[in-house]
């Protein structure tokens, strides 16, 4: 064989890869496919030992109580378009300030960068009640601008852009926009966003799922009855002096499955966008 047809070749893992890489497999899906088992069952099955281990007959029953229960049709719409536009402000403030920090030179750079990364050590409960007192102000509690106005911008997401942009944007690119006459905005759409694209795609799904997860600030700033996320909503399921679990699995069965299909659409960009950006770095 020459060396051309191995250069060819894709190489190929052992068994061992195989049989490591199909075990990480099937424990990162035995979550998933636990929830749907005891959506699928009742109370009285679920606290049977050994628990069950295949599916019921009981998954539709309990994900319609759990639909008109919790309201999870409103509930969706609205963490839809609360991690939609924070994902969306998300990555768009922090390309922003990441190029900022990563190519502009300005007064107190790097102690302004300091102070944005040491934000990331103070607790989220600490800003709570603060938060909480200007959102009653401005009168906007059981809004969903509540929630989406304080993540519109992340130090992560600053931190994580600056970093990419440090190597993936050349500075001669941009000093030669500068001699051709290129304004500030247009070096930001025609270059910094181009060149960004693979980490923008990347921090915009981080940002989507934990704004889809997020629980503890929702659950303070939204009611059940007024405009609740899915992560609010589903706290309404199950209450009683024997909360029923199947109903309340069927629940984060039904909240679960928006995650899965948005990856199942966007997969193999996302994927394409990190492995672009890991040979760009």
């Amino acid at each position: 064989m020459t060396d051309a047809s191995r250069a060819g070749r894709r190489p190929r893992g052992g068994r061992i890869a195989t049989a490591v890489l199909v075990l990480f497999t099937a424990g990162s899906l035995f979550p998933l496919v636990w929830t749907a088992i005891a959506a699928s069952r009742n109370n009285t099955r679920l606290a049977q030992t050994p628990p069950p281990l295949w599916f019921g007959r009981n998954l539709l029953g309990n994900l319609e109580i759990a639909w008109q229960d919790a309201n999870l049709g409103s509930a969706l719409v609205n963490t839809t378009v609360v991690a939609s536009c924070t994902a969306a402000g998300t990555v768009l403030f922090a390309t922003l300030a990441g190029f900022a920090f990563a190519k502009l030179r300005f007064r107190l750079r790097n102690t302004l960068l300091v102070l944005v990364v040491g934000t990331m050590m103070v607790p989220p409960q600490l800003s709570v009640v603060p938060l909480y007192m200007l959102i009653a102000e401005l009168r906007w509690t059981d809004q969903l601008q509540a929630v989406i106005l304080p993540g519109l911008v992340s130090a992560f997401g600053v931190f994580f852009m600056r970093q990419y942009l440090m190597e993936a944007l050349p500075g001669e690119l941009i000093e030669a926009a500068r001699v051709d006459g290129a304004s500030s905005l247009r070096v930001v759409w025609h270059i910094v966003f181009p060149a960004a694209r693979p980490a923008m795609a990347v921090l915009g799904m981080l940002t989507f799922v934990m704004a889809w997860n997020d629980f503890f600030w929702p659950v303070v700033a939204l009611t059940q009855s007024g405009n609740p996320t899915v992560q609010v909503a589903l706290t309404g399921l199950g209450r009683g002096y024997v909360p029923d679990q199947s109903v309340i699995m069927a629940g984060a069965l039904l909240g679960t499955l928006p995650l899965l299909l948005a990856f199942l659409l966007f997969g193999r960009q996302i994927v394409g966008g990190i492995m672009q950006g890991a040979v760009k770095g």
